[in-house]
């Protein structure tokens, strides 16, 4: 069913009833959504991501444009690019680093570009006339940040099939858009690897690796 006639019919319902129970389970959701970047070989039926895209594009986005666009990653060459990509980025990123962390940088497992079945770029396409502009002169950032929602949509909605997904930033954008050979305004977001994760797990990777553990860094209500 499209994301379009899903919105005719519940236009048409009574609005639902979240109860204890399904907030319950909400939270265990948001909760066990991890950054995967250990992932299985095994095929992700090709259904189950459509239907989690279709979902993704639910999101909220600035002045109704759905910015959002997807870029299914399957080619051998496109992987290779990509991969070599993350080899540059990552490398200068641990030149970066202080030298008492380096080791451990080093040591971190940050992408799943070798294993994970399905790979998607995400770009945002900073020239949809979509939107007529509503909310976006000001602050045309705002476009990438409904991407960004897309995102963290798809994310939940794989979840919930019990697939994980890892976000890979550590990449040089121009040069993915390049290898891609996407549309001239489309600006790069994310690139996005999708499967069924090696095991499962509600403590951040990045925590158990002793790299920084979640705090309440941000909780803070500031008050004006």
């Amino acid at each position: 069913m499209s994301v379009l006639a899903f919105r005719e019919i519940r236009a048409k319902d009574e609005a639902p009833v979240f109860d204890a129970r399904f907030r319950a389970e909400f939270e265990a959701l948001l909760r066990w959504r991890r950054d995967v970047r250990r992932f299985r070989r095994d095929p992700v039926p090709a259904e189950l991501v459509e239907r989690a895209l279709d979902l993704a594009c639910l999101a909220p986005s600035v002045g109704n444009s759905q910015p959002w666009r997807f870029v299914s990653v399957e080619s051998e060459a496109a992987r290779d690019a990509l991969r070599a990509n993350f080899r540059r980025a990552n490398a200068a990123a641990l030149a970066l680093q202080d030298e008492s962390r380096r080791a451990l940088y080093a040591r971190l497992k940050l992408a799943g570009l070798e294993e994970a079945p399905v790979q998607l770029a995400v770009f945002c396409d900073e020239t949809t006339a979509q939107g007529h502009g509503l909310g976006q002169a000001s602050m045309p950032e705002t476009r990438r940040y409904s991407a960004v929602q897309a995102i963290q949509l798809l994310w939940l909605a794989l979840r919930s099939e019990g697939v994980g997904l890892g976000w890979v930033s550590i990449l040089e954008p121009e040069a993915v858009a390049r290898d891609l050979a996407v549309p001239e305004g489309w600006r790069f977001v994310a690139h996005l690897c999708i499967g069924w994760p090696e095991a499962e797990t509600a403590v951040p990777e990045l925590e158990r690796a002793g790299w920084q553990a979640r705090t309440g860094a941000g909780r803070e209500l500031v008050r004006r």
